[in-house]
């Protein structure tokens, strides 16, 4: 989508620390950052929330979780981590582009008010 941040930022439109890509995933360090290591990752085709996920773009939700262990390590998340996405007004997603935060470098806490 053309007005969409996370595609700018996918097509280097927006600059951005980069984490990591493939052809389907892109991942780059958040700028507000919430915890020691936030890391957004998202698809390269642009899915706007949970809501969207389909059979014709599954896979690249999947390719999403099968790198997040691979990010996680590279970053020495190796006492744990926490993986959330936000859906809609009220699960406060703030840009209309499916993505998932990764958070660690400390130990979180348990609520998420």
């Amino acid at each position: 989508m053309a007005d969409c941040l996370f595609c700018k930022i996918i097509a280097g439109e927006i600059p951005s620390t980069k984490v990591y890509e493939n052809d389907a995933v892109y991942a780059f360090r958040d700028i507000n950052p919430m915890a020691p290591t936030h890391v957004l990752i998202v698809p390269k085709t642009h899915v706007a929330s949970v809501d969207e996920i389909n059979a014709d773009n599954s896979a690249s939700v999947a390719c999403i979780f099968e790198v997040i262990p691979k990010i996680a390590a590279a970053e020495g998340l190796a006492n744990g981590y926490r993986v959330i996405t936000n859906c809609g007004a009220d699960g406060c997603q703030s840009v209309k582009h499916l993505h998932f935060h990764l958070l660690g470098g400390k130990k979180l806490s348990e609520k998420l008010d």
